[in-house]
């Protein structure tokens, strides 16, 4: 990227958030901080009111805009791509406020971008999985976004899978995420007076109340990272023989699945697991067509079984 790209995307940037660090700045494109206080100085000269506070970050001032911004073909066929996605694997909700974001997109788009898109539109579907539990469901995701936004507690009529039983709660939302085809919601419940985790096809009910937050929540992903401190999470990289994995597809998600990686011969998926001897009794059953590459002390384990069942049936 040349440095005239490089400084309009980077009052794109400014202009994307009401505070961006040099520190965010350089690490999107991986320069130095004395060339981002360089490059944020050549805006100010061209006029652009930036506002800069040590230790804080940089802002624009109330009021200015740029006039409509130009995509490349690149990013605009990225934009259909992302509307398909949204379409399949969120709310109603979500899905028509990003509809409504993409006509504004489109609008500002050159005729050649424009022609383009209606081109490859029809050419990128997204289809669900029939066999998977459907993603999603609820219509939540929007009202939750709004909630963490306003600080505002929740009203929730929730289902409990595992004692069958259909309860009210005021909930105060951390985040959402989406793994093993369900989304789900971290949030502070003041039934249980504790974080929960909910999935959101269970929420029968969901509205906004007048009640700010009580508690100081984390951020999703210090929440994550806490809980995985705290129960001991251990990440855990199996390579499975691909001659196999079309019939572990559902079975993986019973063991803390997080991702998978295709290479040649085999397919190694990463897991977060808490009890590292239920994931390994699993294991065994593959033999030789499933390979723990890390950590050492899960490779421990399963030569330390090996051994014991190798003694015992001798």
């Amino acid at each position: 990227m040349n440095r005239l790209d490089r400084i309009t995307a980077i009052l794109i940037q400014l202009q994307s958030k009401k505070v961006v660090k040099a520190q965010e700045i350089a690490d999107r494109f991986g320069i130095s901080l004395r060339t981002v206080y360089r490059d944020v100085g050549s805006l100010e000269e061209a006029g652009v009111p930036i506002i800069g506070e040590a230790g804080v970050g940089y802002s624009i001032m109330d009021g200015y805009r740029l006039p409509p911004v130009m995509f490349t073909k690149e990013e605009a066929i990225t934009f259909v791509t992302a509307e398909k996605f949204i379409n399949k694997m969120t709310d109603k909700a979500t899905a028509e406020q990003y509809k409504a974001a993409l006509y504004k997109i489109k609008a500002v788009l050159r005729s050649a971008e424009k022609g383009l898109l209606e081109d490859v539109e029809g050419a990128i579907q997204v289809f669900k999985n029939n066999t998977n539990p459907p993603a999603g469901t609820g219509n939540h995701i929007f009202e939750i976004l709004q909630s963490i936004s306003q600080k505002k507690a929740m009203r929730m009529v929730y289902f409990t899978n595992h004692s069958e039983e259909v309860n009210e709660r005021t909930i105060e939302p951390v985040g959402i995420y989406y793994v093993n085809n369900y989304w789900h919601l971290v949030a502070w419940c003041h039934l249980r007076n504790g974080y929960r985790n909910f999935r959101l096809d269970r929420i029968q009910q969901l509205h906004h109340t007048d009640a700010t937050f009580k508690i100081a929540t984390p951020t999703l992903t210090q929440y994550l990272k806490d809980f995985s401190e705290k129960h001991n999470m251990t990440e855990m990289l199996v390579a499975f023989d691909n001659s196999i994995v079309k019939y572990i597809k559902e079975q993986r998600l019973y063991y803390g699945f997080v991702s998978e990686e295709k290479k040649k011969d085999v397919t190694e998926m990463k897991f977060m697991v808490a009890h590292p001897e239920y994931i390994a009794s699993w294991l065994l059953t593959f033999k030789s067509c499933a390979t723990i590459l890390y950590p050492q002390s899960m490779k421990d384990l399963m030569k330390k079984w090996i051994a014991e069942l190798q003694t015992h049936y001798s």
